[in-house]
């Protein structure tokens, strides 16, 4: 397979106001009741940098064997940035580059990790959801700080967790990569449940408090 791209979900020159309401749209088409994946045999990190201050996106995938986290394939994109820096709105800023670099993607991942939201978001519909209903595949957004809810003491154990609420809905979970390291902020992207998403990114933890597809990703999205 040498692309993952499917129809386009919908145009990219839009209005925040306009980007706002199609989020609340396109949110009731995520599903985080259902782990829909089969064998998971490569996994990638997705991020995004910017170049000549912010006039560039530039988006970095990083693809990994798993579960032994080898390098199997490192695409970068660059395109001119079309959408303003709005918090809340940062995938419609961000994707088209992402999609782009997909589109020279030659192994395709079977789950993909984004250094961002999924569903903790104020319309749950953060990067990772939005570019797994786009491609329609599994995804998981980790995170390295908390966008929106409230949380009670994460265990200080490797694997502690506990969960990320808003209003009332758990759309989250705040979890221990390893002990005496800040957590990080865990949420479904797409396809996949939140117990699973957690199971995952544990996974593809090795000595560091970010996941090997995080940090092969960001290695690629900041160098210059």
């Amino acid at each position: 397979m040498s692309s993952a791209r499917r129809d386009p979900l919908h145009g990219w020159e839009l209005t925040p106001r306009e980007a706002i309401a199609l989020q609340r749209e396109l949110a009731g088409s995520v599903r985080a009741d259902i782990d829909d994946f089969g064998t998971v045999r490569h996994v990638a990190g997705v991020d995004v940098g910017f170049e000549e201050h912010g006039r560039i996106t530039r988006a970095a995938i990083a693809v990994l064997s798993f579960p032994g986290l080898e390098s199997i394939e490192s695409v970068i994109a660059r395109r001119p940035t079309s959408f303003p820096y709005v918090p809340g709105l940062l995938s419609f800023r961000e994707l088209p580059a992402v999609l782009d670099a997909f589109d020279r993607v030659r192994e395709i991942p079977d789950l993909i990790l984004c250094d961002g939201q999924g569903i903790a978001h104020p319309r749950r519909l953060g990067i990772a959801a939005h570019l797994g209903l786009w491609l329609d595949m599994p995804t998981i957004g980790v995170a390295k700080s908390r966008l929106i809810g409230a949380h009670g003491e994460v265990p200080p154990e490797k694997g502690g967790w506990c969960p990320l609420m808003d209003r009332g809905e758990r759309i989250g979970a705040v979890l221990r990569t390893r002990r005496g390291v800040r957590p990080l902020f865990v949420s479904v992207g797409h396809r996949i449940t939140l117990e699973t998403a957690i199971d995952f990114v544990l996974r593809c933890i090795s000595r560091y408090r970010l996941p090997e597809t995080t940090r092969a990703a960001h290695r690629l999205a900041s160098r210059c």
